[in-house]
């Protein structure tokens, strides 16, 4: 077997001559290394902040709208000459960094209401941005065309830093005002005012007619204008025609929009709300449409009838004929109108039905009902349901709601009480028998003589 030539050369001996001069680098190399973090430092002989606007995304919007406008705000400071020696005290700030800093956006003539006030973004650093945003609203009446907007910028920076011994520095802060501006595209737009709400025979559960006269204030021409009626929440209103075609809308014209609506029965006289607006194209050929302008549509209450005469007495086991006068105590005319009654035991009706014709608010009518009191009724007042058939302005068929008519039924009076009694009218028979049966045999009597 070949021993290795180092294994032999190499004695106890000269191991001990190397172990020496081998510690002693080792413990050089370990000075070095745990001595160079602590005394070296950094510090920046130049620099500064360099702070840019814009607008984030779309930067064109119409007049009449809330929109919330996102800023950046972007630090382009750089750093040109930095120094690591040992001796030096770290600095807590880089001269390249914004700090605290404030912004404020003014409107400078724009057609705009800025909502904000300044805003707080903190510090940004060199090659940094940080978004930043407003709530603003354009003028309805804003005129179409690019504006610039002063974006004021308040900041802080570290403009030196001066080492005092070995331990301790003094920093020197400037503070520093800028005002840029980022460009703000308003749209050609129309800008739509509501000049008038003419209501037309809306009242509760019928349908009627609305006429809205608009007019485009703005400084634009709306090119294929529509406009569109809808329903606000859950408001008893409700379009039945909701839209009306308008075409050229110019500026300062003036637009009688006719919509159909529908309302609930259960609806109360009062205002209720709708929207309108008006879409359209702008100079710029875009489809667009104006805000939703909030109206008060005016409701009239149902048509209600009621029974104003005395309660018509009837006869216990007679057929009679009993008036009963309705009363139209609702807002609007009913048309047509046809009342109808419910007999029901003891009652009962070969005619139920009667023709009352147009009956204007205030105003009353009479309905004849042929009626027949069975012999068991008793002696009291009954109620029986009646309901009236009518058309309203639009000649659509409505019912009122249940109108109760009172009605007395009593026993029979004077000779009428002789006919109902049957023992009477037995007695009766037998005296016109007998007096027929006398008259036949004095007859007979005076024939054969």
């Amino acid at each position: 077997m070949i021993k290795p030539v180092f294994s032999e050369c190499i004695s106890k001996k000269n191991l001990d001559s190397f172990r020496v001069p081998s510690i002693i680098l080792i413990g050089l190399c370990l000075a070095v290394f745990c001595i160079s973090p602590v005394s070296a430092g950094t510090k920046y002989l130049s620099g500064e902040p360099n702070l840019s606007a814009a607008i984030s995304g779309i930067n064109e919007f119409t007049p009449g709208s809330t929109i919330e406008l996102p800023i950046l705000i972007e630090n382009s400071g750089l750093n040109y000459i930095k120094m690591v020696q040992s001796g030096i005290v770290d600095r807590d700030d880089i001269p390249s960094t914004a700090k605290m800093v404030r912004v404020t956006l003014l409107p400078d003539g724009a057609p705009i209401l800025i909502k904000s006030d300044t805003q707080m973004v903190g510090d940004i650093e060199g090659s940094e941005s940080k978004p930043v945003k407003f709530q603003i609203r354009v003028k309805d009446d804003g005129q179409a065309g690019t504006y610039s907007l002063p974006v004021r910028i308040e900041y802080t920076y570290l403009a030196a830093a001066e080492q005092v011994g070995t331990d301790s520095v003094v920093n020197r802060y400037n503070t520093k005002k800028i005002e840029l501006n980022v460009p703000f595209i308003v749209k050609s737009a129309i800008n739509l005012d509501v000049i008038k709400v003419t209501p037309e025979d809306i009242n509760a559960g019928g349908e009627g007619f609305v006429t809205i006269t608009l007019r485009n204030s703005g400084a634009d021409t709306g090119r294929k204008a529509i406009a569109k009626l809808s329903r606000f929440g859950n408001s008893p209103v409700v379009p039945v025609d909701s839209t009306v075609y308008i075409g050229d809308f110019k500026p300062g014209d003036e637009f009688d929009a006719k919509f159909k609506v529908s309302v609930t029965r259960d609806a109360e006289p009062q205002e209720y709300p709708l929207e309108v607006l008006v879409t359209y194209q702008n100079a710029d050929g875009e489809n667009l449409e104006t805000p939703a302008e909030q109206i008060g549509i005016p409701v009239g209450g149902k048509i209600k009838f009621t029974m104003v005469n005395d309660p018509p007495k009837v006869t216990i086991g007679s057929k009679q004929v009993i008036e009963v006068e309705y009363r139209n105590d609702g807002d609007a005319t009913a048309y047509s109108s046809e009342a109808r009654i419910s007999a029901v035991d003891p009652f009962s009706s070969d005619d139920d039905l009667a023709y009352l014709g147009d009956i204007k608010p205030g105003e009353s009518a009479i309905a004849r009902f042929k009626m027949t009191t069975n012999a068991e009724a008793i002696e009291k007042t009954y109620g029986l349901d009646s309901e009236i058939r009518y058309r309203d302005a639009l000649d659509n068929s409505q019912i009122s709601d249940t109108i109760k008519v009172q009605i007395t039924a009593g026993k029979p009076e004077g000779f009428s009480a002789l006919l109902s009694n049957p023992i009477i009218i037995a007695v009766i028979l037998i005296i016109i028998i007998g007096a027929a049966y006398r008259y036949h045999t004095s007859r007979r009597k005076s024939a054969s003589v």
